[in-house]
């Protein structure tokens, strides 16, 4: 709370520092949105994975029965 506030009654800068405390540690939409792209990269990735894995291993078994 800055000098500004030496006039206002002791309920207006309660209220002012609850705002500021909720500001502060109130959840923003790029924190959210970061976390759920973070997430979905992370099971893509994993989902990659084990597609290209499993694909392999097919065409590991296709081979011995060409020749």
């Amino acid at each position: 709370l800055g000098k500004q506030d030496y006039k206002k009654t002791r309920p207006m800068l309660r209220a002012t520092r609850l705002k500021a405390e909720a500001k502060k540690t109130a959840l923003g939409v790029k924190e959210v949105a970061l976390v759920l792209a973070a997430i979905l990269v992370f099971l893509l990735a994993f989902y990659a994975f084990f597609y290209l894995n499993i694909s392999t291993e097919v065409d590991l078994d296709l081979d011995p029965d060409e020749n």
